[in-house]
């Protein structure tokens, strides 16, 4: 074997390696959207999709924490961002549901709802994210 292809499997298992971790992360992640969802169905009965909500808003505040270490200490490896931030972010926020949500309650015309929904959302979301850098910087 040559060198060139001992470098082409070696970056293949690391590549390989990368995405079991992030498929381990993201199955966690997943599972606690599902959890979520149910205990906010259970605890709230209404249109409002708290379950989406509540995962993208934690999941915001969660990932502005991770970015901010990773800038703050650089000790977050490569397969640690796959775990936690590729993975269990990744698994654990729902972009497609979100839209899913604010189009079931365009057509059934619930417009205030979907307002404080979307609005709510990416401000917050956008705001727990700054929250969350700013408290890992110290």
């Amino acid at each position: 074997m040559g060198f060139a292809h001992k470098k082409k499997n070696s970056y293949l298992y690391i590549m390989i390696k990368t995405m079991l971790i992030a498929g381990l992360g993201g199955f966690v992640g997943t599972c606690m959207r599902f959890l979520t969802g149910k205990l906010c169905n259970l605890l709230v009965v209404g249109i409002f999709p708290l379950g989406t909500f509540a995962v993208n808003v934690v999941g915001s505040f969660i990932i502005g924490l991770l970015f901010g270490a990773a800038e703050r200490t650089h000790a977050i490896t490569p397969a640690m961002s796959a775990l936690l931030i590729t993975g269990f972010c990744g698994g654990f926020t729902t972009f497609s549901t979100f839209a899913d949500d604010i189009y079931l309650l365009l057509q059934n015309r619930h417009y205030l709802t979907l307002a404080i929904y979307a609005g709510g959302t990416i401000v917050l979301g956008i705001a727990l994210v700054w929250a969350g850098r700013t408290l890992m910087k110290g």
